[in-house]
């Protein structure tokens, strides 16, 4: 089995995917392809779905994103706290989300992004069981990747803590309080 790509901080500007108008200049998640997601894992398995799900959050009717996105939290941060090998590599997608207008859910989806930065379950855990960071799928570098995935893009800070959106405005508040920022 593969580990998850070695991650490498964006050199791709974060605050500048939207235009003035607030339409996005591509189409959404246009990159997922280039992720191997039959390759890497998240709690169910293979995190081959996560591309379809990603899809469901940004094209879906409101129910329909809310229960993608319930299900990709499921997936990539179990318990809102217990990231997966397959966390860093949907980030970005979150990041891209979360900044437009026509996703249904993005408070959540910022809310999921808070999580993954405050996640600390591994390296507690590895505190007091070192061993775990001998095991050859390291959990607690999938940690760290995911939280360095999250800190890469808050270039959209604070463009999304000044939305209109009040639950967007908030959400985004909190996690920049999270980030330090």
């Amino acid at each position: 089995m593969r580990t998850a790509p070695t991650h490498r901080p964006s050199t791709e500007r974060t605050d500048d995917h939207l235009p003035p108008t607030g339409v996005a200049r591509t189409t959404p998640l246009m990159a997922l392809e280039r992720v191997p997601w039959r390759d890497i894992k998240d709690s169910t398995g293979c995190a081959a779905a996560i591309p379809l799900l990603l899809s469901s959050v940004a094209w879906g009717d409101p129910e329909t994103a809310r229960a993608a996105l319930a299900d990709l939290r499921m997936r990539i941060c179990q318990y809102g706290f217990v990231v997966e090998q397959a966390t860093a590599a949907t980030v970005p997608f979150l990041w891209e989300l979360a900044q437009l207008p026509q996703v249904t859910c993005r408070a959540e989806i910022i809310h999921l992004l808070r999580s993954i930065a405050d996640a600390r379950q591994w390296e507690s855990t590895a505190a007091v069981y070192p061993k775990l960071l001998n095991h050859r799928e390291n959990p607690v570098v999938w940690e760290r990747e995911a939280r360095q995935a999250v800190r890469d893009r808050r270039g959209a800070l604070r463009r999304l803590m000044a939305e209109e959106d009040t639950e967007v405005a908030r959400a985004t508040t909190e996690l920049a309080r999270a980030l330090g920022e």
